[in-house]
């Protein structure tokens, strides 16, 4: 049965290492729902988060296989429920009194007001991304952006922080 993962690899910022790492979801037949990049805490090192759905024994074969990439430092694989996690939705929307009025009812942010339309901005689950699009599409629609998901771990320790020290201490060994 399939489940909803979320893997966060840590890796130095290196040309090609995106392909890398799809590469390896390809070979597997796994499909990646959503992928971001962007710098970690840590200078120099940044943070993919992928989410996809697969079952129990191909997820693990799935992380071994990105960390054996030369340039990745370390990949963790967490459940929805050891993560917090949004994403941010942009809607260009037609300008009305009554869009006006439901953008205040669902506490939406608003960019940027035009005579014709009103860009919004929603940050959330994607369920809720997506019940807000649903709301405005009787409105007129013009644009519809949504980005990857983003991901902390719940837990108070640092999993990176805490290999990175281990690993140091053996190389100092």
């Amino acid at each position: 049965m399939n489940k909803e993962y979320i893997i966060t690899a840590f890796s130095e910022n290196k040309v090609g290492l995106l392909n890398q790492i799809t590469t390896v979801f390809i070979c597997r037949d796994i499909n990646i729902d959503s992928l971001t990049t962007s710098e970690s805490s840590i200078p120099g090192i940044h943070k993919f988060t992928i989410i996809v759905h697969t079952d129990p024994e191909k997820i693990e074969k799935l992380v071994k296989q990105i960390e054996k990439k030369v340039d990745v430092l370390k990949a963790f694989v967490f459940t929805p429920d050891e993560v917090v996690q949004q994403e941010i939705a942009l809607y260009k929307v037609n300008r009305s009194q009554s869009v006006e009025k439901l953008v205040r009812e669902q506490h939406v942010r608003i960019l940027e007001i035009c005579d014709e339309y009103i860009v919004l901005e929603k940050t959330g689950h994607k369920e809720e991304t997506q019940a807000l699009f649903e709301l405005l599409k009787p409105y007129g629609v013009q644009q519809f952006v949504r980005s990857g998901q983003i991901a902390i771990i719940k837990s108070k320790r640092e999993l990176l922080n805490e290999y990175l020290k281990e690993r140091e201490e053996t190389l100092k060994a």
